[in-house]
């Protein structure tokens, strides 16, 4: 009876080291199926990734809307971008060149007059640069033969500078009013080309159409991006020559009124 109870026992552990075995090796055998299926998902996540277009940079995405709107009437708007933008440059520099504190210049003028005479206040006028000061050596030129004389210089003087201040403005608003132009011409005959498709497919395709209206319409949008760029410019141009001018009315006036209370 106890050999009995003795085998039976043996069996028992027996059988449980077999099935512990077994399931071991399932385990086992789980696992690298497991590894498989991880490395194929990420092989095919960074797949993915490697297809996604990359985001393209605006001077790129600039570059690619100015090639599919065609490089005829995109040159010619973009010519009269960078003529402008020339010019309105230009503009600038020499309008903040030539300003002048009129104030300093005025004192300086009369106290000059008063200590050391005419020619004393010329010589401060030629160190002096901008218009007010060439203004000014004009009238003070004439003094010495009546405040009539150096009236009429003063103000035939400042029309010389004024035209001066205004030269090559008048290009900065053709070009203004040139852009847009060229850019809706380009529109039109971007639609014509894109119906002369239409006429030769004999058939009404969306493709076409879109295709046709999106290169016709970049024209457009690009003219008008650069009439608004340059009426920034011209605005500040004219605002700029406008306050110097009044500086020049006011510095004349100023001067006609020490001429006078200089000869008293």
């Amino acid at each position: 009876m106890k050999r009995l109870l003795s085998f039976l026992l043996l069996g028992a552990i027996f059988f449980s080291n077999i099935g512990n075995l077994n399931a071991q090796d399932e385990t086992s055998a789980e696992e690298p199926a497991q590894e498989e299926v991880m490395q194929e998902e990420v092989m095919q996540e960074e797949a993915m990734v490697e297809e996604a277009p990359a985001e393209r940079g605006f001077t790129q995405e600039l570059k690619n809307r100015f090639i599919e709107g065609g490089p005829g009437f995109m040159g010619i708007v973009l010519a009269c971008l960078i003529f402008g933008l020339a010019i309105a440059i230009e503009r600038i520099i020499y309008l903040n060149l030539a300003t002048t504190n009129t104030q300093k210049l005025t004192d300086d003028v009369e106290s000059a007059l008063k200590s050391g005479g005419t020619e004393a206040a010329k010589e401060i006028c030629r160190n002096t640069p901008g218009p007010v000061a060439s203004i000014f050596y004009q009238g003070l030129d004439r003094a010495d033969d009546s405040i009539e004389s150096a009236e009429k210089a003063v103000v035939a003087y400042g029309g010389v500078q004024m035209g001066q201040l205004e030269k090559n403005v008048s290009w900065i608003s053709l070009f203004i009013a040139l852009a847009p132009m060229l850019g809706f011409m380009g529109t039109v005959i971007g639609m014509i080309q894109a119906f002369d498709k239409i006429q030769a497919a004999g058939d009404m395709q969306p493709s076409l159409v879109a295709g046709g209206i999106k290169v016709a319409l970049l024209t457009t949008v690009f003219g008008l991006v650069v009439a608004i760029i340059l009426q920034i410019f011209y605005n500040y141009i004219v605002a700029k020559i406008d306050s110097i001018v009044n500086d020049m009315e006011d510095a004349s006036i100023t001067l006609i009124d020490i001429l006078v209370a200089h000869k008293k």
